[in-house]
């Protein structure tokens, strides 16, 4: 006989058998048990959580010749026959696949015809989503009003994307994410039916990694298993196969991220690479790592939160103190995003890359939450000797926080046609075209480096729609008719949590223009 996947062997055959859905189950078993069972049914949820295998389990009871406190017997004919697959009473349809208007209308046919044994007809729908518009609406009339010997059992993970008009004739149940604790006293318990020697440190990071979902978390282990045929399965095995890394190196490289060594970060990442570890995984354990760190920093009270060994706890609580609130957020920040970006990217090295060095740099992040770590580098250097560009700076109160501005340089003289431009710059802004015009009311004038116009603005969709080479080609355009000589332009955006005149030199305030200005 050929091998079955773990998560086939072991589907619940019976609603005991099913975790982490207690509230579904005792629900399920009441109604039969009292004869209340509805004629429509919508089970939701996450991926692997046990709404088909549920689904399969109540098509039974409803038809099982001898149930057992609302659970099937799992040894009459009629139970045998359906979870063989060969009952002519549970259809099962996928409607991935058979989604069109043809699919439910050959239903609509069918459950015109009484069950040839047994005393329902389940139609359990997977994948319900999926169907076409035309198909829900096919599906209403039969959905609302099926004969009194016909359930329809629908099953999604995607549940907005069902029409109201659906979820309104349906009893709905919401199956919940399975907690560690539970997935890992599972794997437990089939590992001891298999006779399979598994570490509990291998079982409980399996089950971490299945983010709640049963089905993933007998697959990964059978997985492991494989690879590791007739030897114990360690946690490192685990780790080895799954491309995951151990919270050892995260430790390392969290070290070499705060002593802001870009070298020694990347060649740990290069270490990684070379063993094989998968770069999404690595970035969703890093970030998970944090979360850790942020949660130990944050209260001493948790151990049930961490789900950690005592060991691994309390070097979670040493590392906490070497790293602060706002630093750990803003990593987390980066690496959340991070998540996100790899999953479409095709240079996932890079993208990891560019992510580490922007923790080791601080510098080269602009958004608001990295300011206390551009000061602490800036202080770093100063304390090491490492000189910096001369600035002048000023301080700003904002109610009892101090915050550090650079100010702008002046200009030693304004370039004559510049100083043209912002004299008539009213009359070429009137002349632009359609949004352009508009947008152009909000920029504040400035000077580049090479003498070139800066056109300001605070709004980041203004700054986008003027920054096109189109645009900017007709603001050239536009000043070359008035002033007669062409002058290059460029558009920028002011920082988020920046003033315009903490970071640019207003030149219309330096430039005394007797102007009427049109509108």
């Amino acid at each position: 006989m050929s091998y079955t996947a773990l998560y086939r062997k072991f589907r619940p055959g019976e609603f005991d058998e099913v975790k982490g859905q207690d509230h579904i189950s005792q629900t399920l078993q009441n109604q039969i048990k009292a004869n209340r069972i509805g004629h429509a049914y919508l089970f939701c949820g996450t991926r692997g959580t046990g709404k088909t295998s549920v689904a399969k389990i109540f098509a039974k009871a409803v038809n099982c010749q001898h149930p057992v406190d609302g659970s099937p017997c799992g040894e009459c004919e009629m139970c045998k026959a359906i979870s063989a697959g060969t009952s002519m009473n549970v259809i099962e349809i996928d409607a991935a696949s058979n989604n069109g208007v043809d699919n439910i209308r050959e239903i609509r046919e069918e459950v015109a015809y009484r069950p040839t044994e047994g005393k329902y007809k389940v139609y359990i729908i997977d994948e319900v989503h999926m169907l076409s518009i035309g198909a829900f609406n096919a599906l209403l009339k039969t959905l609302e009003e099926p004969p009194e010997y016909v359930i329809f059992i629908l099953a999604t993970t995607e549940v907005h994307k069902i029409p109201i008009t659906i979820l309104s004739r349906c009893q709905r149940y919401d199956f919940k994410r399975i907690t560690i604790d539970t997935i890992a006293a599972r794997l437990s318990e089939l590992m001891d039916k298999e006779g399979i020697e598994v570490e509990e440190r291998a079982i409980r990071y399996i089950a971490k990694i299945a983010d709640g979902s049963m089905r993933d978390a007998l697959s990964l282990l059978d997985q492991c298993i494989a690879f590791y045929l007739g030897q114990k399965l360690t946690y490192d095995h685990v780790l080895e196969v799954l491309g995951a890394v151990d919270t050892e190196v995260f430790s390392k490289l969290l070290r070499e991220i705060l002593r802001r060594d870009v070298a020694k970060v990347l060649g740990i990442l290069e270490e990684l690479i070379m063993q094989g570890r998968e770069l999404s995984q690595l970035a969703t354990d890093f970030t998970w790592y944090m979360r850790n760190l942020l949660l130990a920093k944050s209260s001493d009270s948790m151990e049930d939160v961490l789900d950690v060994s005592t060991e691994n706890l309390a070097q979670l609580k040493e590392e906490s103190e070497m790293v602060d609130y706002d630093t750990l957020i803003r990593y987390i920040r980066i690496f959340s995003e991070l998540s996100n970006q790899l999953k479409y990217a095709t240079q996932k090295r890079v993208m990891l890359e560019v992510a580490l060095i922007k923790l080791c740099k601080p510098e080269m992040d602009v958004n608001q939450d990295s300011l206390l770590d551009r000061i602490r580098a800036v202080e770093e250097k100063v304390e090491k000797g490492v000189s910096s560009p001369r600035t002048e700076v000023v301080y700003v109160n904002r109610g009892e926080e101090a915050v550090k501005h650079t100010k702008p340089e002046l200009p030693k003289a304004l370039h004559e046609d510049v100083q043209k431009v912002v004299q008539n710059f009213p009359a070429i802004r009137n002349q632009a075209s359609g949004m352009l015009k508009v947008y152009l009311k909000q920029a504040r004038l400035s000077v580049g480096n090479q003498d070139q116009l800066l056109l300001v603005f605070e709004d980041e969709v203004a700054a986008g729609f003027a920054g096109t080479e189109g645009h900017k080609e007709e603001i050239r355009s536009l000043i070359a008719d008035k002033i007669g000589k062409t002058i290059e332009i460029e558009v920028r955006h002011v920082e988020e949590g920046r003033r315009f005149e903490d970071s640019f030199v207003d030149i219309e305030k330096l430039i005394q223009m007797d102007i009427t200005i049109e509108d």
